[in-house]
């Protein structure tokens, strides 16, 4: 079993979990790694669902913080192991913006910060990059929702080490039309369901975003056609046409509100629910995440894409997303991450667990 030492700095140590392969559904090599360190350290105490390993203290504190990252990557693409530019400040490899520098910070503050002001929940989670039946952390919200209860949550998700508050629900649906078959040829016996999906793209070109402001930051929805389909073959007039539209609605709707706009923006036209997330309210008048945002910078984003905070919502936690990398390199395979901002998040959360003032930017600069 690969061992992880949680005694080193915060890039070696997000080295060693990025040289472990852990491609979604093969997760436990990293998994047991993880268990190991953590079952080590006798201030925690550690429960372990599937390949999802949790690390609690039990200090008595009136308050207490999630802080939670997934263990998994998408598959290999000629990205490892992990490769370190020292002189740029870059770290090459699988894994190391989504999201193992993350995970590393939650490690390095679970062995070294023994007296948080909150007590808090590590939660080191399996198989977020694929289907969400298998999703750790929804898995264990169902099995123990108790080891997620907190009064503030904050995920790991890559962000430029900057807050990106709740995030955009989502769902899918299929906008149909229909028509009757007719040689091509005759066309006129027959009725083209594709040439009838064009006031279905008029409705979409027409759309306008709302763009709700919510605990001052706003959020910008969007409607898209995502996917069209139709035609039976090259000398048929077409009965049925299919276009998929992505709803990304602000988190001040439900699914159920959400749903009910689409159906009656594309009223007269038969629609399916295909796929739905709830989004995830920033909660940023709780007195913990106001808390966090000031000692982080006071910086804060909304999320417009739809990430795990989300499950916290449902659990009645608000939560954020906060981490280093840049989102857009995830999954590719040049991904990397500066370690300026790994670095920088694991001693801006050490500072906030411990009830310190962390330093801001220009007091680095200028000691």
């Amino acid at each position: 079993m690969p061992a992880l030492d949680l005694s080193a700095d915060v890039v070696t140590l997000t080295r060693q979990l990025v040289d472990i392969e852990s491609v979604s559904r093969d997760e436990q090599a990293i998994a047991d790694a993880v268990e190991a360190a953590l079952r080590a350290l006798p201030h925690l105490e550690v429960v372990r669902r599937g390949h999802t390993v949790v690390a609690r203290t039990a200090l008595g504190r009136a308050s207490r913080v999630v802080v939670a990252g997934h263990l998994d990557t998408v598959p290999v693409n000629d990205n490892m192991p992990s490769r370190l530019d020292e002189a740029a400040g870059i770290l090459h490899g699988l894994g190391t913006c989504d999201m193992k520098g993350g995970d590393a910070v939650i490690l390095r503050l679970a062995a070294t910060v023994t007296e948080p002001v909150h007590d808090v929940t590590y939660v080191l989670y399996e198989a977020e990059e694929i289907d969400s039946a298998y999703n750790g952390l929804r898995l264990l919200g169902e099995s123990d929702p108790e080891l997620l209860a907190a009064d503030f949550a904050i995920l790991m998700e890559p962000s430029n080490a900057v807050v990106e508050a709740g995030c955009q629900g989502t769902l899918r649906v299929e906008v149909r039309t229909r028509g009757e078959r007719a040689h091509s040829a005759r066309s006129w016996r027959g009725v083209n369901a594709i040439h009838g999906a064009a006031e279905v793209l008029a409705r979409l070109n027409a759309y306008e975003a709302r763009r709700p402001v919510i605990d001052g930051l706003e959020y910008h929805e969007g409607l898209n056609a995502v996917g069209i389909s139709g035609g039976v073959a090259g000398n048929v007039i077409p009965d049925e046409c299919v276009v998929t539209v992505n709803f990304r609605f602000a988190p001040d709707r439900s699914e159920a509100e959400a749903l009910a706009f689409v159906e009656d923006f594309f009223d007269g036209f038969e629609t399916t629910l295909t796929d739905s997330a709830s989004g995830a309210l920033p909660g940023l008048d709780r007195p913990a995440a106001r808390a966090f945002i000031d000692a982080v910078g006071g910086e804060v984003n909304p999320k417009f894409g739809w990430t795990d905070v989300a499950r916290f919502t449902t659990l009645g936690v608000p939560a954020v997303n906060y981490g280093p990398g840049d989102p857009m390199l995830a999954h590719k395979q040049d991904e990397h991450v500066e370690t300026a901002q790994i670095e920088r998040c694991e001693q801006q959360l050490r500072a906030w667990l411990q009830g310190e003032a962390a330093p801001t930017d220009r007091e680095e600069e200028n000691p």
